[in-house]
């Protein structure tokens, strides 16, 4: 079992005094490194109004550039991080723990199209954990650290790592206190319904729109059938009109559909060199 090494004064020292230079996302995740291995890292600030803003990158290029901007153009309202970066409190939070029942069954999660760390060429990812970090503002962070390969993170690391996620809180705090949102802040479900209204609007109901934004963010009918309060039988016959209507078969047209609506189409000159 590895043992886990929970940062020293001087350590600790060291990270506060590199507060407002732009080493210190380096910094941390050579901290954190130490208490629990992973390969990719990446602190995200999401407003709640506009898209979001990649404030460390710590994808150390293994993210195809393509990807990592259409996460950003909207693929980003299907992550649970962003989803949940509000509503939950802060701290580290595993994936698995603030994703709907089927998120990990879903398009989103295996399209190289839209995610980041499933575009990388050296294979799946393994576990994605996160600190929920809540800025000034209007801002929520959300720092994230990704394992390629290997186990997931173990009990142990993820205690080193919450003994420590005071520090790494008050840190990114500060770090980026002078992130500011625009005074206007959107509830989270008024996001999603603008992004959801123009999608199919002469073609689908208020109804059936909800429905596609609840099975596109990766819920299985039963769970679609208790956030709706309907049954599971009513929620497929909502999915099967959904797809005649739509005039396809299954959810990955349904997916590659919503992408193609939601992300802005690309320049000429590299269509024609797809």
């Amino acid at each position: 079992m590895q043992k886990t090494d929970v940062p020293d004064l001087s350590t600790i020292a060291s990270i506060v005094g590199q507060i407002g230079r732009p080493t210190l996302p380096e910094a941390l995740d050579e901290m954190l490194a130490k208490v629990a291995r992973f390969d990719l890292s990446a602190i995200f600030g999401f407003p709640f109004d506009s898209r979001p803003l990649l404030l460390h990158d710590g994808y150390r290029q293994h993210a195809e550039p393509a990807a990592l901007n259409a996460y950003l153009d909207g693929a980003y309202l299907f992550d649970p991080f962003y989803t949940c970066a509000r509503s939950f409190p802060a701290g580290l939070w595993r994936m698995r723990e603030l994703a709907p029942d089927h998120f990990f069954d879903s398009e989103f999660y295996s399209s190289r199209e839209v995610h980041p760390c499933i575009s990388m060429r050296a294979g799946s990812l393994v576990e994605e954990i996160g600190f929920l970090i809540p800025l000034e503002g209007g801002f929520n962070a959300v720092y994230s650290l990704m394992r390629s390969h290997g186990a997931p993170f173990s009990g142990d690391e993820m205690d080193g790592l919450k003994q420590i996620e005071p520090l790494v809180r008050e840190t990114v705090r500060s770090h980026w206190r002078d992130v500011r949102a625009s005074e206007r802040q959107l509830r989270l479900d008024d996001l999603m319904e603008t992004a959801f209204a123009s999608f199919c609007e002469d073609r689908l109901t208020y109804q059936q729109r909800r429905i596609v934004q609840l099975i596109l963010r990766g819920n299985s009918n039963y769970a679609i059938g208790q956030i709706l309060s309907v049954t599971e039988g009513t929620v497929k016959l909502h999915r099967q009109n959904i797809y005649k209507r739509l005039n396809i078969s299954s959810q990955r047209e349904l997916f590659a559909m919503f992408v193609e609506r939601l992300l802005p189409p690309l320049p000429l000159e590299e269509s024609a060199r797809g």
